[in-house]
C-alpha cells in the first residue's frame, strides 16, 4: 500500500525565542491487525512500527502570505487484514491538509493472443509481480505465458505466449483468434491467415483446419495441406524387351500418359518366375521401387518363358488401390556353348591393420594397409570418424594414401574410425572399427594416452623445473622482504613482493604468470561492433534466464535479479541489465559495448560477465549477483558498524581490482564507491565500466577525450583541464575512494558545486582526514592526490602499502589529525583567521542558520569550537547532514586553535 501525506510547515526560525521544542519533521507510523474489526491501540511506541520520519521540502512558507504545499509518497509492506496509520508531532508546526491512502495495480491486458487480469504490484517498490496469462479463445500455449508487474504498475518483459489453432486466424487488432469461413482453411499453430482451398479439395464448414479431396484425388501423408489433391499415374507405355544375351534381358517402357499431377511417379517390376539367384539392375530389394524407365535382368535361366510386370505408382496410389501396370512375357535363348558372364562387378576387398600413431589433444594420426587385390587398382580411401556411440552422426575425409591426421578433435574424447577404399570395382566395404581417447592440453604440451611417453617424459621435466623456479621465487621474495618497506618502496614494482589477502588473511603467491602479455582490446576499435560483442561475450539462450524482481534502472533499462540454469551446471544468481523496447540500434550497441569490455576480464576484484542475451527480446547483459549492492550505498546503511582492519580490506579489494586493469593497459575514467559492487562475503569488485578508454601506445600513456560529462568530485586535476586520462589519474580517483569508505559513504566535497570544487583543488585543498581515519591510510590518500601525476604511487604500491598494514593493524591505531589539508600536508583554511560566527558560517555556506546563532548571543569562535551536537540540535539545527558539516568544521576549528595557542599565535 501507499500513502501520499500532504501538509505544510512553518520555519522553526520565524517562532521567537529559541523554541527549544520546534522541528521541523513529524514521524509516520502504522499499526496491522488480522481481526475484522479492531479499535486502534492505545499510542504506545512499540505498538506502532515507523514508517519514516517526513521532513518539508527546501521550501517552507515564512512571513509572506503564500503557503508552499508539501507532498510526500511512502510504501508500506502490508501483511495483515488491517492497519492504522498515526502521524507523530513533536514540536513541529505543521497542517495535514490530504491524506491518500491507496495500492496500485497492473491493468488488466491481452497480448500476445494472452488475457492477464489485472494485478496488484509488490509488497515493495523494487518488487515485481509475475502473472500468468490465460490464452484467449481458440488459441494455445506456445510457451508458459508470463508478464512481470512492476512497482509503478506498468507491466515489463513478456515471455511466452499463446498462438491461434488451426481452423482460427489471428486478429492483432483485437488480440482474438476468428474462425476461418467455409471455402477457407487453416492448418497450423499460429498467425497465418486463412487461405481458399487448394485444387481438387473443399471446406464445405467454417473453421476448417484442412480442405477435403474431391471423389477420385487423394493426399499422401506427407504432402503439405496446401498441394492441391492429386490421383495415380496411368500405366507405363510402349514397354520393349532387348536380349544382351541368354541370361540377360534388357526391360525399357515410356512414362505414363497421365502423372496424376504429381511428380513422384516411380516404377516397380515383378516377375513370376524368378528366383533368388535373379538381380536387377537398378536392385530390386522387398520391391522398391524406382524412377528409371529400364531395368536390366541377369541371372535367367536359357530356354524359360517369363512374365514380367511394370508398374507405375506414385505417393497416392496406396489409397487408390487400383494398381496401373503393363505387362510382357519373355523367353530366353538357348545356350551357345560358350561361358555367360555376368555383368555384376567383383566387390573389392577391405583395408586391413588400422592402427592409430600418434594422439594428441585435438588430433589423431591413423595409418592401414592397402587391400590385397592384385586385380584392382586403388583409388582413393575415405575415413569415417564419429564419437563413439553415435555411429549416426559421423563425419569422414578422402585421401590416396594409407595414412591421415584428423584435427579438430575435442580433447579428452572417445572417437572411433573406420576407413574403406575405393577400386575400379566400386567402394568396398568399412573396416571394423577402431576406438581411440584423444589427449588434454597441459600448457604448451599434449598430454596424450599411454603410448606418448615423450610427451609425460616433456611434461614431467617442465613440472620440475618450475618447482625449481618457485622455490628460487620464494627464497628471493623472503630476502627482499626483509630488507624492509623504505627499500622496497624505492624499486620498481617487479622487485617488490606481490602479496595476496584473502579471508583476512595475507599470503605470497607461490607462482605469478610469466610472460603475461594479455591486453584490453578497446570494442570501438571493431569496424563492425557486433564481432567484439561476439568475440568477447558468450551468446546465453533466454530460456536458461528467469528474472525474478527489479532491484534498479540504468540509462539503458532495467537491472534486475534472476536465475541463471546452464545445461549440466548448477542454478546461480545473476544480475541482469536490460535493453529498453524500441530501442535504437546505436543504444543497442552502445549498451553490450560494456559487455565486450567487461568480457576480457577475469579477476576476483572485477565483476565477472556471465554472458549476454541478442538474439531474442529483451536484449541482456547477465553479471555475478553481488548481494549487498553499491558500495556508497551499503557504507551509508551500515555506518560505524565495520572494524578499521575490515575497511581497509575492501580498499585492498578495490586496489587489487585496479591493479589488475591497470596491468592490461586499462583505464577506468570513473572509479568511485558507488561503481563498486559489495558481495554477501564483503569482497568488493570493480563495475560500470562505461566510460572507460584503452590507454594509448605512446610514453604518457594518455588518452584524450572529445567532450562528455567528467564526474569532478572523483577525477584528478588534469583530466579536468586538459582532459587526459592515465592510470595515475584513475590513482587519484583511488584516493577519492579511500576516502568515501574511511566515512561510510559521505559525499566528497559535500554540497559544494563543481566550480568550487575545482577551484579549491587548483589552490591545494584537499579533503580533510574522516573522524576516526587512521594516519597512515590518510597519508596514502594524500600521496595519491598529488598534483603531479608522476608521484603519485602506482596500483601495485598502493596494494603492497594496504597488505603492509593489514599484516601489522597495529600501524593502524593511531588517528589523522582532522584538518583541512594541502597536498604539501599543510593547513590551508585557517578559520582562525576568521573574524565572526557569520564569516565562520558563510565559508562553509551555512549563513541559512546566522540567526539560529545569533538568538543564542554566540559571538566568539572559542565557544563555536566547544559546541556539541546537542548544541547544535538545541539551536534547531536539525538536519543531520548539516549538523555533520557544522560539527566536522568545529573539529577542525578546536583543533587549530589548540595548535596556534601553543605555537603562541593566539592573541
Amino acid at each position: 500500500m501507499y500513502i501520499e501525506v500532504k501538509f505544510s510547515m512553518r520555519d522553526c526560525s520565524l517562532f521567537p525565542g529559541t523554541a527549544l521544542s520546534c522541528k521541523e519533521t513529524f514521524s509516520l507510523l502504522y499499526y496491522e491487525f488480522d481481526a475484522a474489526t479492531k479499535e486502534p491501540p492505545f499510542w504506545e511506541p512499540e505498538s506502532y512500527k515507523l514508517i519514516d520520519r517526513i521532513a518539508a521540502d527546501e521550501g517552507r512558507f515564512t512571513n509572506s502570505a503564500d503557503i508552499i504545499i508539501n507532498a510526500e509518497v511512502r510504501s508500506i509492506p502490508v501483511t495483515k487484514k488491517g492497519v492504522y496509520f498515526a502521524f507523530r508531532d513533536q514540536g513541529a508546526c505543521i497542517s495535514l491538509l490530504a491524506i491518500k491512502v491507496y495500492y496500485i495495480t497492473c491493468p488488466e491486458i491481452t497480448k500476445s493472443y494472452t488475457h492477464f487480469p489485472t494485478t496488484p504490484t509488490g509488497a515493495e517498490v523494487t518488487s515485481i509481480e509475475q502473472a500468468a496469462g490465460v490464452c484467449v479463445a481458440h488459441a494455445r500455449e506456445e510457451s508458459s505465458p508470463s508478464f512481470l508487474c512492476t512497482g509503478d504498475g506498468q507491466w515489463s518483459l513478456l515471455n511466452g505466449g499463446c498462438a491461434c489453432l488451426p481452423g482460427y486466424q489471428a486478429n492483432l487488432e483485437k488480440q482474438s483468434c476468428d474462425v476461418c469461413p467455409p471455402l477457407k482453411y487453416k492448418d497450423s499453430v499460429g498467425a497465418a491467415e486463412c487461405r481458399a482451398c487448394p485444387d481438387h479439395s473443399a471446406a464445405p464448414h467454417a473453421g476448417a483446419s484442412e480442405c477435403r479431396c474431391d471423389t477420385g484425388y487423394y493426399r499422401a501423408v506427407s504432402d503439405p495441406r496446401a498441394m492441391p489433391c492429386t490421383r495415380p499415374p496411368s500405366k507405363p507405355q510402349n514397354i520393349t524387351v532387348n536380349f544382351v544375351d541368354q541370361a540377360t534381358v534388357i526391360l525399357a517402357w515410356h512414362p505414363p500418359m497421365n502423372d496424376g499431377g504429381r511428380t513422384d511417379t516411380l516404377y516397380r517390376v515383378i516377375c513370376d518366375a524368378c528366383g533368388s539367384h535373379v538381380s536387377y539392375s537398378p536392385p530390386q530389394v522387398a520391391d522398391e521401387s524406382f524412377n528409371a524407365t529400364q531395368v536390366t535382368i541377369s541371372g535367367l535361366n536359357p530356354v524359360t518363358t517369363y512374365r514380367f510386370q511394370v508398374f507405375a505408382e506414385n505417393g497416392v496410389s496406396d489409397q487408390a488401390r487400383d494398381p496401373q501396370y503393363v505387362d510382357i512375357t519373355v523367353t530366353t535363348e538357348a545356350s551357345g556353348g560358350f561361358m555367360v558372364v555376368g555383368n555384376e562387378a567383383e566387390v573389392p576387398s577391405m583395408v586391413s591393420n588400422v592402427r592409430v600413431t600418434s594422439v594428441k589433444s585435438t588430433e589423431i594420426s591413423l595409418a592401414w594397409d592397402a587391400p590385397s587385390d592384385p586385380f584392382s587398382d586403388i583409388e582413393m580411401y575415405e575415413v569415417r570418424y564419429y564419437v563413439r556411440g553415435l555411429q549416426n552422426n559421423s563425419s569422414s575425409i578422402l585421401t590416396k594414401k594409407e595414412e591421415s591426421s584428423l584435427v579438430s578433435l575435442r580433447q579428452r574424447t572417445d572417437y572411433g574410425f573406420q576407413v574403406r577404399a575405393k577400386t575400379t570395382h566400386g567402394w568396398g566395404e568399412y573396416s571394423a572399427p577402431v576406438y581411440k581417447k584423444t589427449g588434454q592440453l597441459l600448457g604448451t604440451a599434449y598430454v596424450g594416452d599411454e603410448d606418448n611417453t615423450q610427451v609425460r617424459i616433456i611434461v614431467g621435466a617442465t613440472v620440475g623445473a618450475f618447482v625449481v623456479i618457485a622455490v628460487i621465487v620464494i627464497m628471493t621474495l623472503l630476502f627482499l622482504r626483509s630488507r624492509g618497506t623504505d627499500e622496497c618502496n624505492k624499486k620498481q614494482p617487479s622487485d617488490c613482493d606481490t602479496l595476496e589477502y584473502r579471508n583476512g588473511e595475507v599470503t605470497t603467491p607461490l607462482f605469478t604468470q610469466v610472460g603475461h602479455h594479455r591486453t584490453y582490446i578497446d570494442p570501438h576499435t571493431y569496424e563492425d561492433p557486433n564481432q567484439a560483442i561476439r568475440e568477447f561475450a558468450r551468446e546465453i539462450d533466454a530460456s536458461y534466464i528467469t528474472i525474478e524482481a527489479i532491484i534498479g534502472g540504468g540509462e539503458f533499462g532495467d537491472v534486475c535479479k534472476g536465475k541463471l540454469q546452464l545445461p549440466s551446471r548448477p542454478e546461480m544468481t545473476v544480475a541482469i541489465k536490460t535493453l529498453k523496447p524500441g530501442s535504437s540500434e546505436k543504444a543497442r550497441v552502445d549498451f553490450l559495448t560494456e559487455a565486450s569490455i567487461m568480457g576480457q576480464f577475469e579477476h576476483p576484484n572485477v565483476i565477472f560477465l556471465q554472458g549476454v542475451v541478442t538474439k531474442s527480446n529483451p536484449v541482456m547483459i547477465i553479471t555475478e549477483y553481488m548481494e549487498n549492492g553499491s558500495l556508497d550505498h551499503f557504507l551509508r546503511v551500515n555506518d560505524g558498524k565495520f572494524q578499521v582492519l575490515q575497511l581497509v580490506g575492501m580498499l585492498r579489494c578495490i586496489a587489487s581490482g585496479m591493479q589488475y586493469l591497470s596491468e592490461m593497459n586499462y583505464v577506468h575514467r570513473d572509479l568511485a564507491a558507488r561503481n563498486v559492487l559489495v558481495n554477501a562475503q564483503l569482497m568488493c569488485k570493480i563495475a560500470d565500466f562505461g566510460l572507460s578508454r584503452e590507454i594509448e601506445s605512446h610514453t604518457e600513456g594518455a588518452y584524450t577525450t572529445r567532450g562528455g560529462k567528467i564526474p569532478v568530485r572523483w577525477t584528478a586535476p588534469e583530466a579536468i583541464a586538459f582532459r587526459k586520462f592515465t592510470s595515475a589519474s584513475d590513482v587519484w580517483s583511488l584516493g577519492i575512494v579511500m576516502w568515501e569508505v574511511m566515512s561510510y559513504g559521505e559525499r566528497p566535497y559535500w554540497n559544494w558545486s563543481n566550480q568550487d570544487v575545482i577551484k579549491s583543488i587548483e589552490k591545494g585543498y584537499r579533503l580533510p582526514a574522516p573522524m576516526e581515519c587512521p594516519e597512515a591510510i590518510y597519508q596514502l590518500m594524500l600521496d595519491c592526490w598529488q598534483k603531479e601525476r608522476n608521484h603519485r604511487p602506482n596500483f601495485a604500491s598502493i596494494v603492497r602499502t594496504l597488505d603492509r598494514l593489514i599484516r601489522t593493524p597495529e600501524a593502524l591505531n593511531k588517528v589523522a589529525q582532522n584538518r583541512c589539508t594541502t597536498a604539501l600536508g599543510l593547513d590551508s583554511v585557517d578559520m582562525t583567521q576568521l573574524t565572526s560566527v557569520e564569516d565562520w558560517l558563510a565559508s562553509l555556506k551555512m549563513s541559512r542558520y546566522v540567526e539560529n546563532f545569533q538568538r543564542t548571543g554566540l559571538t566568539d569562535l572559542e565557544e563555536v569550537a566547544r559546541l556539541t551536537q546537542h548544541d547544535l540540535t538545541r539551536f534547531g539545527i536539525t538536519l543531520a547532514g548539516h549538523q555533520k558539516k557544522l560539527l566536522q568544521s568545529i573539529h577542525t576549528l578546536r583543533t587549530q586553535l589548540a595548535v596556534n595557542m601553543s605555537e603562541g599565535f593566539l592573541v
